[in-house]
């Protein structure tokens, strides 16, 4: 790991500036603020500055609200979007007054996952490669108010674009602008088509090169299987805490991209009714030195560790809901016929399995699950660790995952599904089975009980009860005239 000096080496190098201290708050978004360079000394690196943390989602009251941000000597980066050069590090957060690391840092709950797998001595190190989806949209608007509701989503790539749009110019002339619904992917048809129905290569390509400049590996990019500009870029595996910062720099780089172009991106599990919402299948499996775990005899040339971890996972998956899945609009996704994974069973090859293991290669080294039922609206360093937590359970406690579903699971009939348990229906569903096991989340103090109940808290008050309380517009168009 470099030292202070050693980022105060690169910051020298490069000719930065200023210096962006980004840290993550409670429900998973960046914030960040800036200091000139002159004011980043080595003292920093142990001392911190200070900022009020009542201001961030989640966090302190405000009668006990100074925080300090720490910065992590190994994240230091130069930031591609400043207009003048500025050196970027990700910060730990800390109490002023115990000089403790802050028990809602999800950054902290992370690295004490990854400290408690050690302390288990199951293993090393755990792996986590997720692939995340996301739109490009051309604009959007929407607005909610007393007495109105609506939203609008633009893109060229939209099926939706029917009818005229007549517009009067400056010289009196009317013009009638025809729509062109020539080369756009029809609905669920969007998975892999080559230009001009892929009208976002170029814009994928600009992305993935910005991430290759802040270190991150990409491994693929192309369009998805929506219409109207999904996408998917995949990252290489990497270790917890450096994945989930893999994934905060992956947002903002994709949002600030499609800003320099004109566009808008989103991460929203489902903006599109009736075509295929956006999910985050996560990779994973546990490593002791240079031997991978998850590799052995067993079902799909799996370990007896890895079917006890899925075994975790499937168990606690409801509760997993509310961490991973953690937005009222997540469970407009997690229904069936779109592909998304609601049954809890596990397959080789099934995509339709909540757990999929991947059968590309033999090597042991690829040896690894795929929870698929992960939105990428989620707040990475509390999702990672909330999986790792509740895999490392079934290995402890020796969780049978059951048998394999390794038959198409939507094609089933009713009494065929009946005994397959499922993801819950809403997130008031699911944060009540978070509320009722959330157990195996406490050991080695990864997450706490104030951080859980925080997180149910939040939800409710702050997500949950607003859009509940809510009319929306189709239920305008049930109900108005009843």
């Amino acid at each position: 790991m470099p030292k202070a000096k050693d980022v105060l080496g690169l910051a020298q190098d490069k000719k930065a500036v200023m210096v962006d201290l980004k840290f993550m708050d409670f429900l998973g978004l960046w914030q960040h603020f800036t200091i000139p360079i002159a004011e980043l000394t080595e003292a920093v690196f142990e001392e911190g500055l200070g900022f009020d943390g009542s201001s961030i989602r989640g966090w302190m009251p405000i009668h006990a609200s100074d925080m300090l941000v720490v910065p992590d000597t190994d994240t230091a980066i130069i930031d591609p979007f400043m207009k003048d050069t500025t050196l970027s590090l990700i910060c730990n957060v800390v109490d002023p007054i115990t000089k403790e690391p802050y028990s809602r840092d999800p950054r902290f709950i992370a690295q004490k996952a990854e400290r408690y797998l050690k302390q288990s001595g199951i293993g090393d190190v755990a792996y986590f490669g997720p692939e995340i989806e996301f739109f490009i949209f051309d604009g959007v608007s929407y607005d909610s108010s007393v007495n109105h509701a609506h939203y609008h989503i633009e893109s060229h790539e939209g099926q939706w674009e029917t009818g005229h749009r007549s517009e009067k110019h400056f010289d009196g002339k009317t013009t009638v602008e025809r729509p062109n619904l020539g080369y756009k992917p029809r609905y669920k048809e969007g998975y892999f088509p080559v230009a001009p129905v892929d009208s976002l290569q170029d814009i994928r390509t600009e992305m993935c090169r910005v991430m290759e400049q802040v270190g991150i590996q990409v491994e693929r990019q192309h369009h998805e299987v929506a219409t109207a500009g999904q996408a998917e870029i995949d990252i290489r595996f990497d270790s917890l805490t450096k994945t989930a910062d893999k994934l905060m720099w992956y947002k903002y780089i994709i949002k600030n991209v499609a800003v320099r172009n004109g566009k808008t991106v989103t991460c929203m599990p489902k903006p599109l009714f009736g075509d295929n919402g956006s999910g985050m299948h996560t990779h994973q499996s546990i490593w002791k030195g240079s031997k991978p775990l998850f590799a052995g005899e067993g079902y799909a040339g799996l370990s007896e560790m890895a079917l006890h971890y899925m075994g975790g996972v499937l168990k606690h998956a409801r509760a997993l809901a509310a961490i991973c899945n953690p937005t009222t609009n997540s469970y407009k996704r997690l229904v069936p016929g779109f592909e998304a994974p609601v049954n809890l069973a596990y397959s080789s090859r099934n995509r339709s399995a909540a757990i999929r293991i991947p059968m590309y290669s033999p090597s042991p080294k690829a040896k690894r699950m795929e929870f698929r039922s992960p939105d990428p609206s989620c707040n990475p360093y509390l999702a990672f660790a909330a999986m790792l937590m509740a895999g490392l359970d079934g290995v402890e406690n020796r969780i049978d995952p059951g048998e394999p579903l390794d038959k198409d699971i939507y094609g089933l009939s009713p009494e065929e599904l009946k005994d397959i348990p499922k993801m819950p229906g809403s997130l008031e569903e699911a944060l009540d089975c978070l509320k009722k096991d959330h157990e195996f989340l406490l050991k080695g103090d990864v997450f706490t009980s104030d951080v859980v109940e925080g997180w149910i808290e939040t939800k409710v008050e702050k997500e949950l009860n607003p859009v509940r309380l809510r009319p929306t517009p189709m239920e305008f168009a049930l109900y108005f005239d009843i």
